[in-house]
């Protein structure tokens, strides 16, 4: 069976870089790439809403705009050294917003992974995620997504590191693509517990052995940090050990909350340069 990864791009470095680590983390699985660019006014204004009609004369500039610059990216692709007889790659130009069309491809391909850059075209060192970055990783919640900043490696990740409070227990399904990519990487899961609590409650204790029978078959190590702050101590321990990549449960009411939201997301550093993988809770 094929793997379905979406990989949208706004033809932004950022976006070029996402689609290179999508390839070379799934290189050895056979795959179907879907490649989007959604196109709409470059202005919000109303003129340029009410112009963006089919056969409209700005319609056709940006659908051509949009076309072109997915030739570009296939062709960049083919005559690269990259060669993978594995995948298959479809190019898909949509009039859309590329939040709406994210999630209209997600349910309409039955899309598995979404794998896209941490900012786009309007880049800015300002701020750590895009717009639209955010609201695929909050929103989006049938399908997981792996963010990629531009300064990430691009080897495959050796250490993964998966932040948990043990407060919430978790499924087997939720988190079948961490183990998925730990085994397709050869790579340590590192389970990082922050807390100002230096013991266990019962419900934390049965949770904790939980979380390890589901990763038994995997490399993975355990680690407590005592801080009474969840992002500063991640971004220490990230930069400490240089680790490849940061996988979060999007889970509601538990740990971060939705970890996405404004205080973490202005603090967490270590995102200049590691990917973020982020499942979500099934039951929400």
């Amino acid at each position: 069976m094929r793997h379905k990864i979406l990989i949208p791009t706004d033809f932004s470095k950022n976006a070029t870089k996402a689609l290179w680590y999508a390839l070379e983390l799934y290189k050895n699985d056979y795959c179907n790439f879907y490649l989007l660019n959604a196109f709409t006014a470059k202005s919000n204004t109303i003129e340029d809403l009410m112009s963006m009609e089919p056969k409209t004369k700005l319609y056709e500039s940006r659908k051509l705009e949009s076309e072109n610059g997915l030739a570009k990216v296939y062709d960049m692709i083919a005559t690269s050294d990259y060669i993978n007889p594995k995948h298959h790659f479809n190019v898909i130009s949509v009039f859309n917003t590329p939040i709406k069309a994210i999630k209209d491809l997600v349910e309409k391909r039955d899309i598995e992974m979404i794998v896209m850059g941490t900012k786009g075209e309007t880049y800015s060192n300002a701020t750590v995620f895009s717009s639209t970055a955010i609201y695929v990783m909050e929103k989006v919640r049938n399908c997981p997504i792996i963010v990629v900043p531009q300064n990430a490696k691009s080897a495959m990740p050796k250490e993964i590191v998966f932040p948990t409070s043990y407060k919430t227990h978790y499924k087997r399904r939720e988190l079948y693509y961490l183990i998925d990519i730990t085994e397709k990487s050869e790579a340590t899961i590192i389970i990082l517990h922050i807390s100002k609590e230096t013991e266990l409650s019962k419900d934390q204790k049965e949770n904790k052995q939980l979380l390890e029978e589901i990763l038994e078959d995997t490399n993975h190590k355990s680690h407590f940090l005592s801080h009474n702050w969840i992002e500063t101590a991640i971004n220490i321990f990230v930069d400490s050990r240089d680790s490849d990549m940061v996988a979060f449960i999007n889970k509601k009411h538990a740990f971060f909350g939705s970890i996405l939201t404004n205080p973490l997301v202005k603090n967490i550093s270590f995102q200049s340069k590691v990917p973020i993988l982020v499942m979500h809770d099934l039951r929400n």
